[in-house]
């Protein structure tokens, strides 16, 4: 077991490298709006969107400015609704996206030459992974999504669709402002490229599924799980809605390449087993940092749970 002190040093160098994450991932999205998206009218969605509209009007290098005053609304409802530590990291995540945009627009004068294809992929890719970064490691650049956090809580409507609906209404301001609808729509386009690797980023690249099994021959599937494929799982007991009979659920964590592997496993057992399978965002214990010692210890539990150790 840990010594307190040894793990609060844990959890400050935890908080610290979550921090510079969020410096690197501010500079991204900053980077990739200076480079990307301004030499070719484009904006983001959200209240950056709004901020880029108006800086075309009144002059690119104000756009920090309108940054700063079109976000200090949304920080002080994430101090009301939501809770000072999102605040700070909000916060932090905000002046250094203005902070790098002063910075790229007076030490950094370069211009990505390329067709506009390549400006919306790379341009977007780029806005998404810094995004995606700074969303991971619990800061945020969009007050649109204080918005529907506020609103879900009130209305029940989903944040996803207070952001859709606002987004609608910036890119449509966009095309008005503009006189011209191809900026707009190639900025939506951008925004889904934007979005899509955000998501990739938040959620990470390994698949995590979790699947749930049902058999009479749950006990057979078991051993075969722990001792084929080195799997841990854990036994839950259920009841047939229809039939009323007791029976046992088996419930397992595998990466999606196991996956394949696994169903095989299951129907060479059983072929009438029921099957479901979801998708994981994060499979996480709050305590363990490293998730390869995480996963061999909850494994070691898991399986000594099932042969009657614990």
């Amino acid at each position: 077991m840990l010594a307190p002190q040894s793990t609060a040093k844990k959890s400050i160098t935890r908080v610290m490298i979550g921090y510079i994450w969020i410096v690197v991932g501010a500079f991204l999205a900053a980077f990739a709006i200076e480079f990307f998206l301004i030499p070719k009218n484009l904006i983001d969605g959200g209240i950056i969107g709004v901020a880029m509209i108006c800086s075309y009007r009144f002059g690119t290098t104000l756009l920090p400015i309108f940054l700063i005053v079109f976000t200090l609304p949304f920080l002080m409802m994430a101090y009301k609704y939501i809770g000072k530590v999102f605040l700070m990291h909000m916060f932090f995540a905000i002046m250094l996206f203005v902070g790098w945009i002063f910075f790229i627009q007076h030490f950094m004068h370069w211009e990505f030459e390329g067709e506009t294809l390549e400006v919306v992929v790379i341009g977007g890719a780029i806005l998404g992974i810094g995004t995606g970064i700074i969303i991971r490691y619990g800061g945020c650049l969009d007050g649109t999504e204080i918005l529907g956090i506020i609103v879900n809580r009130n209305t029940g409507i989903t944040v996803g669709q207070v952001v859709l609906v606002c987004n609608i209404f910036i890119f449509g301001a966009a095309g008005i402002v503009f006189q011209d609808w191809h900026p707009p729509l190639l900025s939506l386009i951008t925004f889904m490229v934007a979005t899509k690797v955000m998501d990739a980023v938040i959620v990470g690249l390994e698949e995590t599924k979790s699947v749930l099994i049902i058999s009479p021959k749950s006990k057979e599937i078991a051993h075969a799980i722990i001792h084929e494929l080195g799997l841990g799982l854990t036994i839950m007991y259920g009841r047939g809605g229809f039939s009323g009979d007791e029976r046992e659920i088996l419930y397992v964590i595998a990466e999606r390449l196991q996956l394949a592997e696994l169903k095989e496993l299951i129907y060479r057992e059983d072929p009438t087993a029921f099957v479901a399978i979801e998708n994981l965002h994060e499979v996480s214990n709050g305590t363990q940092g490293d998730t390869a010692s995480w996963k061999q210890k909850r494994m070691e539990v898991l399986m000594s749970r099932i042969l009657g150790q614990t």
